[in-house]
């Protein structure tokens, strides 16, 4: 195995993401043949690394992939101690991480793995691939509303790249961006006068959340999957 960062190793093991990685070694809770690790450390798999007490074994892990219906109030947080976190609600039998964050207040589609790459891959894909929303308002929803969402609204300090916006109803909108700012959705609907009533993630890129039903998860099909990783080629 080649050398790589101690932190993408363990992420390609399933044992947490590259930030709550550099936060353990910070912390003093990783070590590497004994020794307290520091950031920017290399591995190549044969060294005792110990995390948190535990010992991780270099092992060539099958690719895990599952689409969840994130209820409202699940957290997207990998920290264990962290009420309502989305780990504890998936209840996965082996240890995976979040794609991205769907906030608090919103419920739909969040896919999740513990394929380190892949997060990576998709992460850094920002501005190239969809995802569809669905918004209920407090407002009706009118043409000039749709157009400016489409052209870009000026939200924290830079404007938003072109999305599409499409009326369902008086009061609910479809709304496909290829972005992911800090409650990006929201604070477009503010820009236009209006306020998110609800709001529900239909789709990732190929990924739909269909019929899947609230709070339950299930695996991408090999098709899915398949898709998926040509996207991000």
């Amino acid at each position: 195995m080649e050398n790589i960062r101690l932190n993408k190793f363990l992420v390609a093991q399933g044992v947490c993401s590259r930030r709550e990685a550099d936060r353990l070694i910070e912390a003093g809770k990783i070590f590497i043949n004994g020794k307290p690790a520091t950031l920017g450390a290399k591995v190549g798999g044969t060294e005792e690394i110990v995390v948190n007490g535990k010992k991780v074994t270099a092992q060539k892990r099958k690719s895990i992939i599952i689409a969840y219906n994130k209820p409202v109030g699940v957290i997207c947080t990998s920290d264990p101690s962290a009420p309502g976190n989305i780990i504890d609600a998936v209840n996965f039998p082996e240890r995976i991480f979040h794609i991205g964050r769907l906030d608090v207040a919103s419920s739909g589609l969040i896919l999740l793995t513990n394929d380190g790459d892949l997060v990576n891959k998709i992460l850094r894909s920002e501005g190239r691939h969809e995802k569809e929303y669905i918004v209920s308002i407090d407002v009706p929803v009118t043409r000039d509303m749709l157009s400016e969402l489409e052209g870009g609204v000026y939200i924290l300090g830079r404007m938003t790249l072109p999305a599409r916006a499409q009326k369902i109803d008086t009061y609910v909108l479809s709304l496909t961006i290829t972005e992911g700012r800090n409650q990006q959705i929201r604070r477009m609907c503010e820009v236009v006068g209006a306020h998110v009533v609800d709001l529900t993630r239909e789709r990732i890129m190929n990924i739909e959340l269909g019929d899947l039903p609230l709070g339950q998860w299930r695996y991408l099909t090999p098709t899915e999957e398949k898709e998926l990783r040509a996207l991000l080629t």
